[in-house]
């Protein structure tokens, strides 16, 4: 999709001022429908498929326009009901609210040829709405006409509406630097290129990126490198009439807005027992910590570039949750402060005041110990998705171990996504295409 010209349209808008069009339409052997524009000499044919009256519409097909021997001004898009009204999931109500319906997530926009004759939407339509089609064309003498067609598409089906389940970051959050985007679907994605191409990363500072599948409901866009700090980031997730699967749809639009905050990245040294921070470029803390203390693998704390997950206050640790019972010999159930998640296997930054060996062993089950005043300064300056690097011990944290995805080379991760392409986040499109035609 990258590279072309577009010709983007406003939902609803008017036409006031245009020269209406002339002759009543016939349907065309292809299905869609063939209007006249103009009159006399400057008469010319113009073609909207799907055909004007067509009912039960696959979401997926795509719209287009195409006009002989004139060029093609405007198209607009209008959509009414649709699978998220009748479901009651209006914008706003969802895990990531959109800006309401006004936002131009929901308009559906289109790609224009060079020579102006044919136009074709880039999104898909919204299940089980009423679409009108309307299109400016401007003939050979210089007027303007306008021709329009409707119909409706077929609606989601009860058990195949693909839905967003959740997502990080939220809008409206500060993150750091490493912070991937995830969407979390509720219904397992078979064509993921489509799905992959219906979601959009832009940047205020483009870079390239690529989405990989962990699973077929989970899917990741990273960076090739970190952000660059202080930028806003939306997401446009374009779901509604993606096919998802066969007879499944996604039925609503979001938008994903969130800012890069400072850039700070701490790294641990395990043989020195000691972690230090450094906020954009300059050092500006160090202090010693305990890690795992290694005897056996699940008591090692891993090695890999780690994201700050969340954070608690206060936090109740107990080991069943890793599969040793409280009761057993190395069992424990423990309430510790400033606990900052950086893993799924258990492992937290945390106080432990107990722990007399801070900056001289390793001493714990796997949590990286520190002083009471120094885990509550790193609970209060970490934010979601800050890097935290951690050498020099012998297990390699996974790339599916919480957020572990920068444990994937660049080269790997553009190998893994779908596409096969990097998506430059500049606002000029995602790599392919998501029309059925184009899978």
């Amino acid at each position: 999709m990258k590279g072309r010209t577009r010709l983007r349209g406003v939902r609803g808008a008017g036409l006031a001022g245009l020269v209406l069009v002339l002759a009543a339409a016939c349907t065309g052997q292809d299905g869609g429908s063939s209007q006249t524009a103009g009159e006399g000499q400057d008469a010319v044919d113009v073609r909207i498929s799907p055909e004007d009256g067509a009912g039960e519409v696959a979401p997926n097909v795509p719209v287009t326009v195409e006009a002989a021997d004139a060029a093609i001004t405007d198209v607009r898009v209008e959509q009414t009901g649709g699978a998220a009204d009748e479901s009651g999931q209006g914008a706003g109500q969802s895990a990531s609210p959109s800006d309401g319906d006004d936002s131009p997530v929901h308009e559906v926009t289109g790609t224009l040829s060079e020579d102006e004759s044919t136009w074709v939407s880039d999104w898909n339509l919204a299940p089980g709405s009423d679409v009108t089609v309307t299109a400016t064309v401007e003939t050979s003498d210089g007027e303007q006409a306008e021709v329009a067609s409707e119909f409706s598409t077929e609606p989601a089906v009860e058990g195949k509406r693909l839905e967003l389940q959740s997502n990080f970051p939220t809008s409206g959050q500060s993150v750091g630097v490493g912070m991937p985007v995830i969407v979390n679907f509720d219904l397992p994605v078979e064509n993921k290129v489509q799905v992959e191409n219906s979601m959009e990363v832009t940047s205020e500072q483009p870079v390239d990126g690529a989405w990989n599948w962990f699973g077929d409901t989970t899917a990741v866009f990273r960076p090739k490198e970190y952000w660059e700090p202080y930028q806003h980031v939306t997401v446009d997730l374009r779901l509604a009439g993606v096919e998802a699967s066969e007879g499944v749809y996604g039925i609503e639009n979001h938008q994903l807005n969130f800012d890069v905050g400072r850039e700070q990245i701490s790294t641990i040294e395990d043989s020195e027992h000691t972690m230090t921070v450094e906020r954009d470029g300059e050092s500006i803390k160090s202090f010693p910590i305990s890690n795992g203390r290694a005897d056996v693998r699940k008591y090692t704390t891993t090695s890999g570039v780690h994201l700050t997950m969340e954070k608690y206050d206060h936090l109740v640790m107990d080991s069943s949750t890793t599969g040793i019972p409280v009761d057993s010999p190395e069992g424990y159930k423990l309430d510790v402060d400033y606990a900052v998640r950086f893993s799924n296997s258990g492992e937290f930054t945390h106080a432990a005041p107990w722990n007399g060996r801070l900056g001289q062993s390793n001493e714990s089950h796997g949590c990286t110990n520190m002083s009471n005043a120094d885990a509550k300064w790193f609970y209060e300056e970490s934010l979601m998705g800050d890097p935290l690097v951690i050498n020099g011990t012998d297990r390699q944290l996974e790339v599916d171990n919480g957020w572990g995805y920068w444990q994937r080379s660049w080269e790997d991760w553009l190998a893994n996504s779908p596409t096969g392409e990097a998506d430059t986040t500049d606002g000029e499109g995602t790599p392919g295409g998501v029309h059925a035609e184009e899978a």
